[in-house]
């Protein structure tokens, strides 16, 4: 029983750990595709723009796609690829 417990409690531990890993890309990333979206589906909805990501072999582009921010007056920050120790890592799009 104790072993199964400091198993549970391991992975606990470990788990943001492995949410905050990033990987590191030695190419760097193409030109963001220019994508055209018209109106929003809903009033106050905000458009995420699309980006560059890795699949573990090459570039996709993820399309972007209108959002409903989750509270009054929240601002998108977009996704972004920075250069960091001679390749790039993507910082993920959040809400501010």
């Amino acid at each position: 029983m104790k072993k199964i417990a400091l198993a549970v409690l391991l992975v606990l531990c470990l788990t943001p750990a492995i949410a905050m890993a990033q990987i590191v890309v030695r190419i760097a990333p193409p030109a963001p595709v220019v994508e055209h979206y018209g109106r929003p589906p809903h009033p106050g909805w905000v458009w995420i723009d699309g980006y560059q990501s890795w699949n573990g072999h090459r570039y996709v582009w993820v399309r972007g796609h209108w959002a409903h921010p989750p509270r009054p007056g929240a601002v998108w920050v977009a996704h972004r690829w920075e250069q960091r120790g001679g390749g790039w890592v993507l910082i993920e799009g959040h809400w501010r």
